[in-house]
């Protein structure tokens, strides 16, 4: 569905200085697939998406949608856009955008009409829509501009910052929406700054930095995998063991009569017995898994060290 390929991007700030917004990137987007597309401000990916849907040439490289190079408008006919600050004509109203959205697509009055309906319900914009736009708040707007993009009924959705603007039962919902896009058999590319939304509801994800992609791959087998060490609830402990288990080197955080042991896996036993030997309460163990958050953040500081 997308294909980059050796992708390159680069500007020109000053005589002879140059600025590498884009370094040789590779990604594949498989058909039906949800890809999470991350990175710190400044690190490319709203000019990957712009590259993507050939709003702006690169440097050097090429990309392909449905196996079609983007410099042929063939290959945007079934894709829907988001762009990460929507703007629209604000004395419009949301009925007029979708209309005018429609006709882009070559769209007819029924189709424009039938769909129209379906989106303002779908994204809680039925009262307002016959609102002028500038009327909106910034989740509005944000709703509208996800209505525009499903308008042609896409195959491929490519969304910068879906959810910018919504608060958590507005993300909730694009969550939700995307999901079922995805059940429908779209393919969804999107950018976020919410590692907690790329987490939940992507299949792979791609992290870059400046410039350069640095990680891309399943989040189920980076993530859900990958035990790092164990935390382990203990009840009813006292002062002295409390100051027995610091002896030990062990990291122990206590409140009360409960303190939290983290411990690698290969102490986990041992530790298991010393607590069944000080007649302890043992409440849970629970594996520590690397997050999507500890992972973006230790691409981030290996790249700046």
């Amino acid at each position: 569905m997308i294909q980059t390929i050796d992708l390159c991007k680069t500007y020109v700030k000053r005589v002879q200085e140059k600025v590498y917004a884009l370094k040789s990137l590779n990604l594949e987007i498989e058909k039906g697939e949800m890809f999470g597309f991350l990175g710190p401000n400044g690190a490319g990916k709203s000019t990957t998406i712009k590259l993507i849907l050939d709003i702006i040439r690169p440097t050097s490289g090429k990309v392909n949608l449905f196996n079609i190079d983007v410099a042929n408008p063939e290959s945007r006919k079934k894709v829907g856009y988001l762009p990460e600050n929507p703007s629209f004509y604000d004395y419009l109203t949301a009925e007029e955008l979708l209309w005018f959205a429609g006709s882009v697509y070559n769209m007819d009055n029924a189709g424009i009409k039938k769909r129209t309906g379906e989106l303002l319900e779908l994204l809680d914009l039925t009262e307002a829509r016959a609102t002028p736009i500038r009327k909106y708040s910034k989740g509005m707007v944000q709703r509208v501009g996800l209505a525009q993009s499903l308008i042609n009924d896409p195959d491929l959705l490519i969304l910068d910052e879906p959810t910018s603007g919504l608060d958590p039962v507005g993300r909730r919902k694009v969550a939700d929406l995307l999901l079922d896009l995805k059940k429908k058999g779209k393919t969804i590319f999107f950018s976020s700054h919410i590692l907690h939304d790329v987490e939940t509801i992507c299949d792979r994800a791609g992290i870059i930095v400046e410039g350069e992609l640095r990680f891309s791959g399943k989040l189920s087998t980076v993530l859900h995998q990958s035990f790092q060490d164990f935390e382990v609830v203990v009840q009813n402990i006292s002062e002295e063991i409390f100051k027995e288990i610091l002896d030990k080197d062990i990291n122990c955080h206590r409140e009360g009569d409960t303190a939290r042991l983290t411990i690698a896996e290969n102490d986990l036993w041992q530790l298991i017995e010393f607590i069944k030997s000080k007649n302890l309460s043992l409440f849970a163990i629970e594996p520590k898994r690397k997050t999507l958050e500890g992972l973006f953040l230790e691409l981030i500081n290996k790249r700046m060290s």
